[in-house]
């Protein structure tokens, strides 16, 4: 099975650098794409984990910190995989910032169940951040379930914003 994710992430990462395109269902692209409320619009953050220097496109992309995930799933789409490659080039060109990808998951499902789910989402984008280039040495992976919602409620609007991945950074 991790075998066959891995298959999968690395087909799909260079699919995007390929320049291949992909629908969604409507709505998705913006549900998967929302940004976190930390929004950084390209600003000098010095120790807060952004270069000084970059253009805007990428300095929306990393002003997303959270990356979102369809019901009972993994997958990285192909919106937020564009957030993480903006997130990767930053990483990769500044060794002495690292980054902790927390994730998380809905409260359906067992706890156990929730903290493997929330695991395997950090884990995916840290594959792909590492196939981009970040060493792994920048990267710590964490995942706390359904603990820490984002959104508190039991309905698909909740449940939706805590189906997340949150990219923080630490570095000097």
């Amino acid at each position: 099975m991790k075998k066959q994710l891995g298959i999968v992430l690395l087909v799909g990462v260079f699919g995007l650098l390929a320049g291949c395109s992909s629908t969604t269902k409507e709505g998705d692209a913006a549900k998967n794409t929302t940004a976190s409320a930390d929004s950084t619009q390209g600003m000098d953050m010095g120790s807060g984990g952004m270069a000084t220097e970059m253009h805007s496109g990428q300095a929306d992309a990393l002003s997303k910190r959270v990356i979102y995930f369809e019901f009972d799933s993994s997958d990285v789409t192909p919106e937020a995989r564009e957030i993480i490659a903006a997130h990767a080039q930053n990483l990769s060109q500044n060794a002495n910032l690292s980054v902790v990808l927390e994730g998380h998951a809905d409260e359906r499902g067992t706890r156990e169940y929730n903290v493997a789910l929330g695991e395997n989402r950090a884990k995916a984008v840290k594959q792909l951040l590492v196939v981009q280039g970040v060493n792994t040495s920048q990267i710590q992976v964490i995942s706390f379930g359904e603990e820490r919602p984002a959104a508190v409620g039991h309905d698909e609007s909740a449940w939706s914003l805590n189906r997340r991945v949150e990219l923080l950074y630490s570095g000097s």
